[in-house]
């Protein structure tokens, strides 16, 4: 069954490398702290415990903690095979929270100013057809928005790591029910992810969705690729008032640095703004849709 695994600080310190004379972030984030009372209530010998769709998850405990972010983690690809797309993007949880618990706690990004949550345990379908792949990403949705409203009710800023893109679509729903109003938001992406919902759910129009249901009003995207957009494409995004893109080709051809025609492109975007980073936008990085044409690592980083 479908749940959330809430981390403990033992899940924490276990992935965390100590070392003398340093300080991880691993060493210093915070975990949610209700789950020790849970795992007393339960009598269970440890503070981690999977809860059934994040049901053990507070608006008062994500409170209780000053941390600014929130770090969880959806380890799935079922939206991405659902979109006829690579599987595999499940793994990159457990590997990006392994390096990011081991980097070092310092005055540049202190430990302290997140809190690990933890993340969602998807269980495969048991009809792995496409429609049954679809309808399964329809239930990733209802599974997640509701965590991540209660975050941000809570005042804080997710980090979702995934998982497929189809998780643009309850993230966006999470935070745009919490404060109650559409928001806005930049892709980084090879890809436009606005196929049509008429096909169903999954990765590759979260937010087409997003846009359908009043989430999602300023979509931007930054580097989107050419040979990805079909013949329909550049016409629906000229008509739109809301969504706008820019061309990775035209970066290339560009005498402005990317840095440049990044501040110029997103200079007019107002807050509630999310963000999100496709990894096939990053040349040579592995990912359902795994390019040698894209941005440096260093550009996305800057």
């Amino acid at each position: 069954m479908d749940s959330f695994k809430i981390y403990s600080q033992s899940d924490v310190l276990a992935l965390t490398n100590h070392r003398n004379g340093e300080v991880k972030l691993g060493e210093r984030v915070q975990t949610y702290r209700h789950c020790e009372s849970l795992s007393r209530d339960f009598g269970k010998g440890n503070d981690s415990l999977p809860r059934l769709l994040g049901e053990a998850i507070s608006l008062e405990g994500l409170r209780q903690s000053d941390c600014k972010f929130v770090l969880l983690g959806i380890p799935e690809d079922i939206g991405v095979r659902a979109n006829l797309g690579i599987g595999g993007a499940k793994t990159a949880w457990n590997a990006a929270l392994k390096a990011i618990l081991n980097t070092q706690s310092n005055p540049f990004l202190n430990g302290n100013e997140i809190l690990v949550l933890g993340h969602f345990e998807i269980d495969e379908p048991t009809d792995t057809s496409l429609q049954g792949l679809r309808n399964k990403t329809n239930e990733i949705d209802a599974l997640v928005y509701p965590v991540i409203e209660k975050i941000v009710r809570a005042g804080k800023i997710p980090i979702v790591i995934g998982g497929g893109h189809n998780n643009a679509l309850p993230i966006i729903s999470g935070v745009s029910i919490a404060l109650n109003q559409a928001i806005n938001v930049i892709n980084i992406d090879a890809h436009a992810d606005l196929r049509d919902t008429a096909e169903g759910r999954h990765s590759g129009n979260g937010f087409s969705y997003a846009m359908q249901h009043g989430f999602l009003n300023q979509y931007l995207i930054f580097g989107l690729h050419q040979n990805y957009v079909n013949q329909t494409l550049p016409a629906y995004i000229s008509a739109s008032k809301t969504i706008e893109a820019f061309y990775f080709e035209d970066l290339l051809l560009s005498p402005k640095s990317i840095e440049e025609n990044w501040n110029e492109f997103v200079a007019d975007l107002q807050e509630p703004l999310g963000l999100e980073i496709d990894l096939d936008s990053i040349e040579n990085v592995l990912s359902s849709a795994i390019t040698s044409s894209g941005f440096a690592l260093n550009d996305i980083r800057t």
